[in-house]
Protein backbone atom coordinates (compact mmCIF):
# COMPACT_ATOMS: atom_id res chain seq x y z
CA UNK A 1 0.00 0.00 0.00
CA UNK A 2 1.25 3.87 -0.85
CA UNK A 3 -0.28 6.82 0.16
CA UNK A 4 -2.47 7.73 -3.10
CA UNK A 5 -3.34 10.58 -4.89
CA UNK A 6 -6.40 10.38 -5.03
CA UNK A 7 -9.68 11.25 -2.44
CA UNK A 8 -8.85 7.80 -1.32
CA UNK A 9 -6.81 7.85 1.95
CA UNK A 10 -4.61 5.14 0.92
CA UNK A 11 -4.37 3.46 -2.26
CA UNK A 12 -4.45 -0.29 -3.01
CA UNK A 13 -1.37 -2.09 -4.72
CA UNK A 14 -1.40 -2.18 -8.98
CA UNK A 15 -1.91 -5.33 -10.33
CA UNK A 16 2.02 -5.02 -11.45
CA UNK A 17 3.06 -4.48 -8.14
CA UNK A 18 0.75 -7.80 -6.90
CA UNK A 19 1.57 -10.35 -9.89
CA UNK A 20 5.20 -9.67 -10.17
CA UNK A 21 5.20 -13.30 -12.24
CA UNK A 22 3.58 -11.96 -14.95
CA UNK A 23 5.32 -8.87 -15.87
CA UNK A 24 9.02 -8.09 -16.43
CA UNK A 25 11.37 -4.73 -15.66
CA UNK A 26 10.00 -2.35 -18.27
CA UNK A 27 6.50 -3.06 -16.86
CA UNK A 28 6.87 -2.55 -13.42
CA UNK A 29 9.14 1.02 -14.30
CA UNK A 30 6.14 1.96 -16.22
CA UNK A 31 3.22 1.21 -13.48
CA UNK A 32 5.65 3.10 -11.15
CA UNK A 33 6.14 6.03 -13.31
CA UNK A 34 2.32 6.45 -13.80
CA UNK A 35 1.43 5.83 -10.28
CA UNK A 36 3.47 9.11 -9.29
CA UNK A 37 2.21 11.19 -12.51
CA UNK A 38 -1.64 10.54 -13.03
CA UNK A 39 -3.23 12.78 -10.49
CA UNK A 40 -7.33 13.14 -10.08
CA UNK A 41 -5.93 17.05 -10.47
CA UNK A 42 -4.35 16.76 -13.59
CA UNK A 43 -7.34 18.45 -15.56
CA UNK A 44 -6.11 17.39 -19.21
CA UNK A 45 -7.31 14.01 -18.67
CA UNK A 46 -10.89 15.05 -18.07
CA UNK A 47 -11.21 17.15 -21.04
CA UNK A 48 -11.15 15.01 -24.29
CA UNK A 49 -9.82 17.59 -26.64
CA UNK A 50 -6.54 17.46 -24.38
CA UNK A 51 -6.59 14.64 -23.78
CA UNK A 52 -4.18 12.96 -27.01
CA UNK A 53 -1.70 15.71 -26.09
CA UNK A 54 -1.29 14.89 -22.48
CA UNK A 55 -1.07 10.89 -23.34
CA UNK A 56 1.65 11.91 -25.72
CA UNK A 57 3.49 13.84 -22.88
CA UNK A 58 3.18 10.98 -20.65
CA UNK A 59 4.71 8.99 -23.23
CA UNK A 60 1.32 6.00 -23.31
CA UNK A 61 0.93 7.07 -26.95
CA UNK A 62 4.54 5.31 -27.98
CA UNK A 63 3.09 1.86 -26.10
CA UNK A 64 0.91 1.68 -29.51
CA UNK A 65 3.15 1.38 -32.09
CA UNK A 66 6.61 -0.92 -31.96
CA UNK A 67 9.57 0.39 -32.02
CA UNK A 68 10.43 -1.17 -35.30
CA UNK A 69 7.30 1.49 -36.68
CA UNK A 70 8.95 4.55 -34.63
CA UNK A 71 6.93 3.59 -31.12
CA UNK A 72 7.88 2.46 -28.05
CA UNK A 73 5.92 -0.93 -27.67
CA UNK A 74 8.99 -3.38 -27.41
CA UNK A 75 7.27 -6.95 -27.38
CA UNK A 76 8.80 -9.02 -29.66
CA UNK A 77 11.86 -7.01 -30.03
CA UNK A 78 9.98 -4.35 -30.96
CA UNK A 79 7.96 -5.64 -33.64
CA UNK A 80 4.58 -6.10 -31.64
CA UNK A 81 2.52 -3.89 -29.42
CA UNK A 82 3.36 -5.03 -25.82
CA UNK A 83 -0.13 -6.30 -23.82
CA UNK A 84 0.90 -6.46 -20.54
CA UNK A 85 2.28 -2.81 -21.26
CA UNK A 86 -1.23 -1.84 -22.58
CA UNK A 87 -2.63 -3.38 -19.21
CA UNK A 88 -0.59 -1.86 -16.59
CA UNK A 89 -1.10 1.56 -18.68
CA UNK A 90 -5.26 1.33 -19.13
CA UNK A 91 -5.40 -0.21 -15.06
CA UNK A 92 -3.47 3.03 -13.83
CA UNK A 93 -5.32 5.94 -16.61
CA UNK A 94 -9.06 4.01 -15.81
CA UNK A 95 -8.14 4.05 -11.69
CA UNK A 96 -7.82 8.00 -12.44
CA UNK A 97 -10.03 8.80 -15.50
CA UNK A 98 -11.85 6.46 -17.46
CA UNK A 99 -12.33 8.98 -19.92
CA UNK A 100 -8.66 8.77 -20.75
CA UNK A 101 -8.17 5.39 -20.30
CA UNK A 102 -10.91 5.00 -23.63
CA UNK A 103 -9.12 7.25 -25.53
CA UNK A 104 -5.72 5.80 -24.97
CA UNK A 105 -7.62 2.74 -26.02
CA UNK A 106 -9.31 3.77 -29.02
CA UNK A 107 -6.32 5.95 -30.63
CA UNK A 108 -4.73 1.87 -30.48
CA UNK A 109 -7.94 0.85 -31.93
CA UNK A 110 -7.52 3.77 -35.12
CA UNK A 111 -3.72 2.29 -35.76
CA UNK A 112 -3.52 -1.52 -35.21
CA UNK A 113 -5.14 -1.93 -38.77
CA UNK A 114 -2.83 -0.17 -40.30
CA UNK A 115 0.06 -2.24 -38.03
CA UNK A 116 -1.85 -5.62 -39.03
CA UNK A 117 -1.78 -4.62 -42.72
CA UNK A 118 1.67 -4.17 -42.92
CA UNK A 119 1.32 -0.79 -43.65
CA UNK A 120 3.98 0.93 -40.86
CA UNK A 121 6.45 2.10 -43.45
CA UNK A 122 3.46 3.45 -45.60
CA UNK A 123 1.78 4.81 -43.17
CA UNK A 124 4.49 5.81 -41.25
CA UNK A 125 3.50 9.44 -40.79
CA UNK A 126 0.24 9.02 -39.45
CA UNK A 127 1.37 6.43 -37.26
CA UNK A 128 4.35 9.28 -35.91
CA UNK A 129 1.57 11.47 -35.56
CA UNK A 130 -0.60 9.59 -33.66
CA UNK A 131 2.57 9.08 -31.26
CA UNK A 132 2.94 12.50 -30.63
CA UNK A 133 -0.55 13.09 -29.72
CA UNK A 134 -1.20 15.53 -33.28
CA UNK A 135 -3.63 12.89 -33.95
CA UNK A 136 -6.94 11.07 -32.86
CA UNK A 137 -7.71 8.20 -33.87
CA UNK A 138 -10.71 6.24 -34.09
CA UNK A 139 -11.85 2.57 -35.02
CA UNK A 140 -15.54 2.79 -37.01
CA UNK A 141 -16.88 -0.85 -37.05
CA UNK A 142 -20.43 -1.19 -35.23
CA UNK A 143 -23.82 -0.11 -37.37
CA UNK A 144 -27.12 -0.27 -36.23
CA UNK A 145 -27.60 -3.99 -37.11
CA UNK A 146 -24.17 -5.08 -37.02
CA UNK A 147 -22.62 -4.99 -33.49
CA UNK A 148 -21.87 -8.76 -32.23
CA UNK A 149 -22.71 -9.95 -35.66
CA UNK A 150 -19.97 -7.79 -37.17
CA UNK A 151 -20.02 -9.80 -40.76
CA UNK A 152 -23.56 -8.66 -41.13
CA UNK A 153 -22.39 -4.89 -41.88
CA UNK A 154 -24.02 -3.08 -44.71
CA UNK A 155 -21.66 0.21 -44.91
CA UNK A 156 -20.63 -0.56 -48.80
CA UNK A 157 -17.42 0.73 -50.77
CA UNK A 158 -17.26 0.46 -54.25
CA UNK A 159 -14.55 1.94 -57.01
CA UNK A 160 -14.99 4.97 -58.81
CA UNK A 161 -11.90 5.30 -60.88
CA UNK A 162 -8.81 7.12 -58.56
CA UNK A 163 -11.52 6.94 -55.53
CA UNK A 164 -13.47 4.87 -53.28
CA UNK A 165 -17.13 5.65 -52.70
CA UNK A 166 -18.34 4.71 -49.09
CA UNK A 167 -22.11 5.01 -48.16
CA UNK A 168 -24.13 3.57 -44.94
CA UNK A 169 -23.98 4.17 -41.14
CA UNK A 170 -21.98 3.39 -38.45
CA UNK A 171 -22.44 3.76 -34.63
CA UNK A 172 -21.87 4.43 -31.03
CA UNK A 173 -17.99 5.22 -32.27
CA UNK A 174 -15.68 6.74 -29.73
CA UNK A 175 -13.73 9.94 -29.96
CA UNK A 176 -16.32 11.04 -32.26
CA UNK A 177 -15.55 15.21 -32.44
CA UNK A 178 -12.16 14.79 -31.37
CA UNK A 179 -11.54 12.04 -34.03
CA UNK A 180 -8.71 13.09 -37.43
CA UNK A 181 -9.46 9.97 -39.08
CA UNK A 182 -11.56 6.74 -38.76
CA UNK A 183 -10.48 3.63 -39.82
CA UNK A 184 -13.82 2.66 -41.49
CA UNK A 185 -14.95 -1.08 -42.02
CA UNK A 186 -17.10 -1.29 -45.46
CA UNK A 187 -18.17 -4.11 -47.63
CA UNK A 188 -16.35 -3.73 -51.24
CA UNK A 189 -17.73 -7.08 -52.91
CA UNK A 190 -21.11 -7.71 -51.18
CA UNK A 191 -21.33 -10.69 -53.57
CA UNK A 192 -18.38 -12.08 -52.08
CA UNK A 193 -20.36 -11.65 -48.40
CA UNK A 194 -18.21 -11.41 -45.28
CA UNK A 195 -15.22 -11.77 -47.72
CA UNK A 196 -15.57 -8.80 -49.42
CA UNK A 197 -15.31 -6.66 -45.97
CA UNK A 198 -12.31 -3.98 -46.71
CA UNK A 199 -10.83 -1.27 -44.41
CA UNK A 200 -10.59 2.17 -45.52
CA UNK A 201 -8.65 5.13 -43.48
CA UNK A 202 -10.95 7.76 -43.76
CA UNK A 203 -9.89 11.50 -42.65
CA UNK A 204 -12.80 13.12 -40.43
CA UNK A 205 -13.21 15.85 -42.74
CA UNK A 206 -13.89 13.51 -45.85
CA UNK A 207 -16.51 15.01 -48.16
CA UNK A 208 -19.66 12.95 -47.84
CA UNK A 209 -18.98 11.79 -43.78
CA UNK A 210 -21.10 13.81 -41.19
CA UNK A 211 -20.33 12.74 -37.44
CA UNK A 212 -22.89 13.86 -35.09
CA UNK A 213 -22.55 13.35 -31.07
CA UNK A 214 -24.83 10.48 -29.13
CA UNK A 215 -25.44 11.58 -25.60
CA UNK A 216 -24.31 8.97 -23.40
CA UNK A 217 -24.59 8.26 -19.37
CA UNK A 218 -21.33 9.02 -18.88
CA UNK A 219 -18.84 11.92 -20.45
CA UNK A 220 -16.82 11.00 -23.06
CA UNK A 221 -16.98 11.49 -26.95
CA UNK A 222 -19.06 8.97 -29.22
CA UNK A 223 -21.07 9.39 -31.75
CA UNK A 224 -22.74 8.22 -34.96
CA UNK A 225 -20.95 8.75 -38.66
CA UNK A 226 -23.00 8.96 -41.87
CA UNK A 227 -21.59 8.52 -45.06
CA UNK A 228 -23.63 9.47 -48.56
CA UNK A 229 -21.31 9.14 -51.46
CA UNK A 230 -18.13 9.72 -48.96
CA UNK A 231 -15.75 10.16 -51.38
CA UNK A 232 -11.81 8.97 -50.21
CA UNK A 233 -8.90 8.89 -52.15
CA UNK A 234 -7.56 4.86 -53.84
CA UNK A 235 -4.75 5.01 -51.21
CA UNK A 236 -7.22 4.72 -48.11
CA UNK A 237 -7.54 1.65 -48.78
CA UNK A 238 -5.86 -0.66 -45.80
CA UNK A 239 -4.33 -3.20 -46.89
CA UNK A 240 -6.03 -5.24 -49.26
CA UNK A 241 -9.76 -5.83 -50.29
CA UNK A 242 -11.46 -8.72 -48.15
CA UNK A 243 -8.98 -8.17 -45.57
CA UNK A 244 -10.96 -5.75 -43.37
CA UNK A 245 -12.56 -8.92 -40.88
CA UNK A 246 -9.02 -10.16 -40.30
CA UNK A 247 -7.85 -7.04 -39.70
CA UNK A 248 -10.70 -5.70 -37.56
CA UNK A 249 -11.00 -9.35 -35.10
CA UNK A 250 -7.42 -9.32 -35.08
CA UNK A 251 -7.44 -5.75 -33.89
CA UNK A 252 -9.89 -6.76 -31.36
CA UNK A 253 -7.55 -9.41 -30.25
CA UNK A 254 -4.70 -7.24 -29.42
CA UNK A 255 -6.51 -4.68 -27.20
CA UNK A 256 -9.44 -7.18 -25.38
CA UNK A 257 -7.38 -8.04 -22.54
CA UNK A 258 -6.62 -4.69 -21.77
CA UNK A 259 -10.52 -3.99 -21.44
CA UNK A 260 -10.26 -6.15 -18.50
CA UNK A 261 -7.10 -4.28 -17.33
CA UNK A 262 -9.41 -1.03 -17.25
CA UNK A 263 -12.33 -2.45 -15.51
CA UNK A 264 -9.39 -3.52 -13.17
CA UNK A 265 -8.66 0.04 -12.62
CA UNK A 266 -12.11 1.02 -11.84
CA UNK A 267 -12.77 -1.16 -9.49
CA UNK A 268 -9.59 -0.68 -7.84
CA UNK A 269 -10.73 2.74 -7.17
CA UNK A 270 -13.79 1.48 -6.11
CA UNK A 271 -12.40 -0.56 -3.24
CA UNK A 272 -10.13 2.54 -2.39
CA UNK A 273 -12.55 5.14 -2.00
CA UNK A 274 -14.96 2.30 -0.24
CA UNK A 275 -12.23 1.85 2.09
CA UNK A 276 -11.51 5.31 3.13
CA UNK A 277 -15.32 5.88 3.47
CA UNK A 278 -16.43 2.91 5.57
CA UNK A 279 -12.82 4.18 7.90
CA UNK A 280 -14.50 7.21 8.73
CA UNK A 281 -18.35 7.12 8.94
CA UNK A 282 -19.67 6.07 11.82
CA UNK A 283 -23.21 4.54 12.25
CA UNK A 284 -24.55 2.67 15.69
CA UNK A 285 -21.86 4.14 17.53
CA UNK A 286 -18.84 2.89 15.67
CA UNK A 287 -17.04 3.10 12.21
CA UNK A 288 -18.87 0.80 9.71
CA UNK A 289 -15.71 -0.90 9.03
CA UNK A 290 -15.82 -2.54 12.16
CA UNK A 291 -19.42 -3.60 10.89
CA UNK A 292 -19.46 -7.33 10.17
CA UNK A 293 -21.74 -7.09 7.64
CA UNK A 294 -19.35 -4.29 5.89
CA UNK A 295 -16.24 -6.36 6.71
CA UNK A 296 -17.79 -9.18 4.70
CA UNK A 297 -18.79 -6.88 1.37
CA UNK A 298 -14.92 -5.44 1.76
CA UNK A 299 -14.04 -8.91 1.54
CA UNK A 300 -15.96 -10.13 -1.56
CA UNK A 301 -14.80 -6.53 -3.26
CA UNK A 302 -11.19 -7.54 -2.21
CA UNK A 303 -11.45 -11.37 -3.63
CA UNK A 304 -12.64 -10.26 -7.07
CA UNK A 305 -10.75 -7.52 -7.62
CA UNK A 306 -8.18 -10.32 -7.13
CA UNK A 307 -9.24 -12.97 -9.12
CA UNK A 308 -9.59 -10.27 -12.16
CA UNK A 309 -5.92 -9.17 -12.20
CA UNK A 310 -5.40 -12.78 -12.09
CA UNK A 311 -6.95 -13.47 -15.06
CA UNK A 312 -6.46 -10.47 -16.82
CA UNK A 313 -2.54 -10.67 -16.54
CA UNK A 314 -2.54 -14.34 -17.29
CA UNK A 315 -4.12 -13.43 -20.46
CA UNK A 316 -1.84 -10.67 -20.91
CA UNK A 317 1.34 -12.96 -20.50
CA UNK A 318 -0.11 -15.42 -22.50
CA UNK A 319 -0.23 -13.14 -25.71
CA UNK A 320 2.96 -11.58 -25.26
CA UNK A 321 4.48 -14.96 -25.22
CA UNK A 322 2.26 -16.79 -28.36
CA UNK A 323 3.83 -17.60 -31.71
CA UNK A 324 0.11 -17.52 -33.08
CA UNK A 325 -1.74 -14.45 -32.22
CA UNK A 326 -4.94 -16.43 -32.66
CA UNK A 327 -3.60 -18.55 -29.17
CA UNK A 328 -4.56 -17.42 -25.91
CA UNK A 329 -8.22 -16.97 -27.03
CA UNK A 330 -9.83 -18.52 -23.87
CA UNK A 331 -7.76 -16.84 -21.19
CA UNK A 332 -8.56 -13.67 -23.27
CA UNK A 333 -12.50 -14.25 -23.02
CA UNK A 334 -12.70 -15.38 -19.48
CA UNK A 335 -10.58 -12.05 -18.03
CA UNK A 336 -12.77 -9.60 -20.41
CA UNK A 337 -15.80 -11.78 -19.21
CA UNK A 338 -14.89 -12.16 -15.86
CA UNK A 339 -12.88 -8.18 -15.02
CA UNK A 340 -15.72 -6.52 -16.79
CA UNK A 341 -17.91 -8.37 -14.59
CA UNK A 342 -17.05 -8.74 -11.33
CA UNK A 343 -15.95 -4.72 -11.63
CA UNK A 344 -19.40 -4.29 -11.63
CA UNK A 345 -20.33 -6.06 -8.64
CA UNK A 346 -17.43 -4.23 -6.84
CA UNK A 347 -18.64 -0.85 -7.68
CA UNK A 348 -22.28 -1.66 -6.99
CA UNK A 349 -20.95 -3.19 -3.30
CA UNK A 350 -18.72 0.15 -3.11
CA UNK A 351 -22.77 2.43 -4.19
CA UNK A 352 -24.10 0.33 -0.79
CA UNK A 353 -21.70 1.16 1.11
CA UNK A 354 -21.40 4.86 0.53
CA UNK A 355 -25.60 4.81 1.26
CA UNK A 356 -26.83 8.21 -0.53
CA UNK A 357 -23.68 9.58 -1.33
CA UNK A 358 -23.03 6.99 -3.88
CA UNK A 359 -25.65 8.04 -5.67
CA UNK A 360 -24.91 11.57 -5.19
CA UNK A 361 -23.64 12.79 -8.47
CA UNK A 362 -20.42 14.31 -8.68
CA UNK A 363 -18.99 11.37 -6.58
CA UNK A 364 -16.34 9.15 -7.59
CA UNK A 365 -18.31 6.03 -6.99
CA UNK A 366 -21.46 7.38 -8.22
CA UNK A 367 -18.73 8.10 -12.00
CA UNK A 368 -17.52 4.67 -11.62
CA UNK A 369 -20.92 3.05 -11.43
CA UNK A 370 -21.58 4.68 -15.16
CA UNK A 371 -18.45 4.16 -16.35
CA UNK A 372 -18.24 0.56 -16.39
CA UNK A 373 -21.47 -0.37 -17.81
CA UNK A 374 -19.91 0.31 -20.99
CA UNK A 375 -17.12 -2.01 -20.38
CA UNK A 376 -19.51 -5.47 -20.52
CA UNK A 377 -20.28 -4.60 -23.90
CA UNK A 378 -18.05 -3.07 -26.42
CA UNK A 379 -15.15 -5.23 -27.95
CA UNK A 380 -17.14 -8.39 -27.51
CA UNK A 381 -20.16 -8.52 -25.48
CA UNK A 382 -20.26 -10.85 -22.12
CA UNK A 383 -22.46 -13.35 -23.88
CA UNK A 384 -19.80 -13.40 -27.27
CA UNK A 385 -17.27 -14.32 -24.29
CA UNK A 386 -18.93 -17.02 -23.26
CA UNK A 387 -19.47 -18.60 -26.62
CA UNK A 388 -15.91 -18.33 -27.27
CA UNK A 389 -15.13 -20.03 -24.20
CA UNK A 390 -18.14 -22.31 -24.36
CA UNK A 391 -17.43 -24.05 -27.65
CA UNK A 392 -13.36 -24.13 -27.18
CA UNK A 393 -14.12 -26.36 -24.37
CA UNK A 394 -16.47 -28.49 -26.19
CA UNK A 395 -15.71 -28.74 -29.81
CA UNK A 396 -14.62 -32.49 -30.48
Amino acid sequence: MSDAKTGAERRTAASYERLPMFVDAPHVALGRDLDARLTDDDGALHDAPRVAARLAELGLLRLLVPTAQGGGAWARDGAAVDVRALCVAREALAYVSPMADSIFAVQGLGSQPLLLAGEGTRRAEVLAEIVRGARVAAFALTEPDAGSDVASLRTSARRDGDAWVLDGEKVFISNVGIAHHYVVFANADPSAGKKGISAFLVPSDAPGLTATPIAMSVDHPLGRLRMASCRVDASALVGDVGQGLRLALGTLDVFRTSVGAAAVGMARRALDETVARVRTRVQFGKPLAEQQLVQAAIADMATELDAASLLVLRAAWEKDHADDARAGAVSVAMAKMYATEAAQRVIDRGVQLFGGLGVSSGSVVERLYREIRPLRIYEGTTEIQKLIIGGALTRP
